[in-house]
C-alpha cells in the first residue's frame, strides 16, 4: 500500500519573479509501509573466491554484488557474446538469415581449441553455426560468422568495437570474434554484463539458442558447457569461458517471479569451483533481494503546483514501469520521496522532467529516477498572469 504524504512547508514572502522561476524548493514526501513489523537489518554479505564478479538484477538495472567489476580480464569465450550480438542484429537488419549458407574458409577449418568440426570448404547454415557457437564454444563457426558478416575476422573485430562503444561497453577491446587468447583482448565483468543484458533485451526471439543442451554436427554431440542449465533453478544461458591467463568463467542468466538476473564470474580455480561458485551466487541474488513494483508508466504521483499556469497544478508521473530491487530485509526501512521545485513554471510540455523520485532504505546505496509532466499546461494570458501576481503579493504562497 502507498500512502502519499505532504510535507509542510513554510511560507515565505518571495517576488512573483523568483516563483516563477521555480526557487521554491517542495519536498513531497511519499511513504512505502510495509506488510508486518520487524527489525531492519541489511542482507547479509557475501564473498567469492572468484577473481572478478557482478550480480545484476537487470530487470530493475540494480547491481547486487560486484567485485573488482571494473578490472580488465581476459574473458575468453564469455566474449563469443559480443559475436552473437552481431550475429544476431545482422539477421535482424537482413544481412543474414537463420536459412543463409556460409563457406568455411581454410583458416576457420584450421581453427584450435573448442570446435564445431566444420568441413573445409563446405557450405554451412546459420542455423547450425549459432547452435556451434552457443551451445559447442565452436571457434572455427565463430570464425565462419565472422568472415560472411565481415570479409574477415580482424574486420569483424573493429565493427565489434565499434558496436561495443555504442552499447556502453567501456573498457573493452576485442582483437578476435573467439575470445583467442591476445593480451589486447579483453573486458570488464561489467562490460560482459551490459552486452548479456542487451543480447537478452535486444534478441528475445533468438535468446533461447543459449537454452539448448545439445548439439550434433558432423556425427559428433557435444553438450553445452553452462553447468547451471542442468542444476534445476531457471538459468537459461549464457556462456561459459576459460583461459590459463583468466581462469575458468561463466556468464549466467535466469528468471524467476518476474526476475531476470545476470551473473558473470572469472578467475575461478576449477570447472567444479566454476559450477558450485555461479549457483551459490545466483541462488543468493534471488533468495535474499526481491523487486518491488512502486508506480506504474503514467499513474499519477502526486499533482505538482504550477505557477501562471491555465492549472493549478500538473500530475506528475514516471516514464515507465518503476521497479525497485533490494534485500527483503531492509523492505520495512524503505521509503520514497517526490521531490519537485515547485511551483512549476508554466508553461510545462507533457514529458517534460519536473522532479526525480528517490528511494531509500537502511542498507541500501539509493536510486534516484526523474519525474514528467503527465500533460501540458498553458501560460495564463497577460490579465490571467496580472491577477495570478496580485493574489500571491496578497495572500502569499497556499
Amino acid at each position: 500500500m502507498v500512502a502519499v504524504v505532504r510535507s509542510r512547508v513554510a511560507r515565505r514572502r518571495l517576488s512573483p519573479s523568483r516563483v516563477a522561476m521555480g526557487r521554491i524548493a517542495t519536498g513531497l514526501a511519499v511513504a512505502l509501509f510495509a506488510a508486518g513489523l520487524g527489525p531492519v537489518a541489511q542482507a547479509a554479505s557475501i564473498e567469492t573466491i572468484a577473481k572478478q564478479a557482478i550480480l545484476v538484477d537487470v530487470t530493475s538495472n540494480t547491481v547486487l554484488f560486484e567485485k573488482n567489476a571494473d578490472q580488465r580480464m581476459p574473458p575468453s569465450s564469455m566474449s563469443k557474446i559480443v559475436t552473437m550480438y552481431m550475429v544476431f542484429e545482422g539477421i535482424k537488419e537482413g544481412r543474414l538469415s537463420l536459412d543463409s549458407t556460409l563457406p568455411v574458409s581454410e583458416r576457420a577449418w584450421r581453427m584450435q581449441g573448442s570446435k564445431m568440426f566444420v568441413e573445409l570448404h563446405n557450405n554451412i547454415k546459420v542455423d547450425d553455426l549459432i547452435k556451434g557457437v552457443i551451445v559447442q564454444s565452436g571457434n572455427d563457426a565463430c570464425i565462419v560468422l565472422a568472415e560472411g558478416l565481415a570479409g574477415s575476422e580482424p574486420s569483424f573485430a573493429e565493427r565489434m568495437n565499434k558496436r561495443a562503444k555504442e552499447l556502453g561497453l567501456k573498457d573493452s577491446n576485442l582483437t578476435n570474434a573467439t575470445g583467442w587468447p591476445d593480451p589486447s583482448h579483453y573486458m570488464t565483468a561489467r562490460d560482459i554484463s551490459i552486452v548479456a543484458e542487451r543480447l537478452i533485451r535486444d534478441f528475445p526471439e533468438y535468446y533461447h539458442y543459449y537454452s539448448i543442451r545439445e548439439f550434433k554436427y558432423h556425427g559428433i554431440t557435444q553438450g553445452n558447457r553452462n553447468p547451471l542449465l542442468y542444476r534445476g533453478m531457471n538459468v537459461d544461458g549464457m556462456k561459459t569461458g576459460h583461459t590459463d591467463a583468466g581462469g575458468y568463467g561463466l556468464t549466467a542468466s535466469g528468471e524467476r517471479e518476474g526476475r531476470r538476473l545476470v551473473l558473470v564470474v572469472n578467475g575461478l580455480p576449477s570447472m567444479q569451483a566454476r559450477a558450485d561458485e555461479s549457483a551459490r551466487l545466483i541462488e543468493w541474488g534471488f533468495r535474499e533481494f526481491a523487486s518491488y513494483a512502486l508506480f506504474k508508466a503514467g499513474e499519477t504521483i502526486e499533482q505538482v503546483p504550477v505557477w501562471l499556469g491555465a492549472q493549478d497544478t500538473v500530475p506528475a508521473t514516471v516514464p515507465e514501469d518503476m521497479k525497485v530491487t533490494m534485500a527483503r530485509a531492509d523492505r520495512a526501512g524503505m521509503k520514497v520521496s517526490l521531490v519537485s521545485s515547485a511551483p512549476v513554471a508554466a508553461p510545462v510540455k507533457k514529458g517534460d522532467v519536473i522532479g526525480k523520485v528517490v528511494i531509500s532504505a537502511p542498507g541500501f546505496p539509493g536510486k534516484e529516477v526523474p519525474v514528467i509532466a503527465a500533460q501540458d499546461v498553458e501560460k495564463l494570458g497577460f490579465v490571467g498572469r496580472a491577477l495570478a501576481a496580485a493574489k500571491f503579493l496578497v495572500f502569499g504562497a497556499s
